[in-house]
């Protein structure tokens, strides 16, 4: 760890964050003191929170309090069982995942407690179903209402409802590419829809 308040990059796992009280720690893989990660930080990335037992890559910097991450570089969700989040997912999603297209949105609401919430693609009028597991699963903790992500969607048995979630920023590198799969206007309306079950 430098001295001179130079940044160090630093991989480790996320001990907890609590998107409340705006701040969580980092468990070093290096070992020593954990490393404090601040909601501003996080916010920076382009994420409101990330999930327990998340993989993240920071760059770090010694301070008067101690260890502080001063730049997220990269999250990866919790290992998981390759299984689907929840039982209205079929495993034929969850394998092919990378196959649907990212579509930008925003929370329309999300309640922790409840464990659901709800949230509307650009240019579509429908709310798409957002379950606490899905959010887990995709290495989120909570999500605040007007919040931008990006949403992989199928039809569920009520309706619309998320697959994975992901931080808006993963919407830039299909808008660079010509606004096709990524943009809200690109494609017919039932193309960003994968089916569950015909």
């Amino acid at each position: 760890m430098s001295d001179d308040g130079s940044l160090t990059l630093v991989t480790g796992v996320v001990k907890w964050f609590d998107p409340t009280k705006g701040y969580g720690f980092i468990v070093n893989d290096a070992g020593g003191t954990d490393i404090l990660l601040h909601a501003n930080v996080l916010r920076n990335f382009g994420r409101s929170s990330v999930a327990d037992q998340s993989r993240v890559s920071v760059l770090v910097q010694e301070t008067r309090r101690g260890v502080q991450a001063a730049e997220v570089v990269s999250i990866v969700p919790p290992q998981n069982d390759g299984q689907p989040p929840i039982a209205d997912i079929d495993i034929e999603i969850i394998e092919h995942l990378d196959t649907l297209p990212l579509r930008p949105a925003r929370v329309k609401w999300f309640d922790k407690g409840k464990g659901f919430g709800f949230a509307n693609i650009f240019g579509h009028p429908a709310d798409v179903f957002i379950h606490i597991e899905v959010l887990r699963h995709s290495g989120f903790a909570d999500l605040a209402i007007g919040e931008a992500i990006c949403l992989r969607v199928v039809e569920g048995p009520r309706g619309l409802m998320a697959a994975q979630i992901l931080a808006w920023s993963s919407s830039i590198p299909a808008a660079e590419e010509g606004c096709d799969s990524g943009c809200p206007d690109g494609g017919a309306d039932g193309d960003y829809v994968k089916h569950v079950a015909e």
